[in-house]
């Protein structure tokens, strides 16, 4: 399995390798997933979500991006959470070896 910093700045995959920005994944490695959503990084935030298969993290997430479209929090439900996977397009796979960019 990759570890967080490369699962979370992946961009794609070559073959069985993830392809990983290298320089994002530098500056902003070491970073919670809330820090990297109110940076605005919500992809990189929804990753780090998924990788810590923490639901109250991909709820946040949900929440923070709601929240900068204008919609309250209140409002987003379960079906918007389970959106972000087809938004940001980020599953868990099983990926040993990484390539950075």
């Amino acid at each position: 399995m990759l570890s967080r910093e490369d699962f979370i700045f992946t961009i794609g995959y070559d073959g069985p390798a993830a392809v990983v920005d290298n320089q994002a994944k530098r500056k902003y490695g070491k970073l919670s997933t809330q820090q990297l959503a109110e940076k605005g990084l919500f992809r990189a935030a929804y990753s780090s979500a998924v990788y810590s298969k923490n639901p109250q993290e991909l709820k946040f997430v949900a929440e923070a991006y709601h929240k900068l479209r204008g919609v309250s929090p209140a409002d987003v439900s379960e079906a918007d959470v389970a959106a972000q996977a087809r938004l940001f397009g980020v599953f868990l796979v099983d990926v040993k070896r990484s390539i950075a960019l």
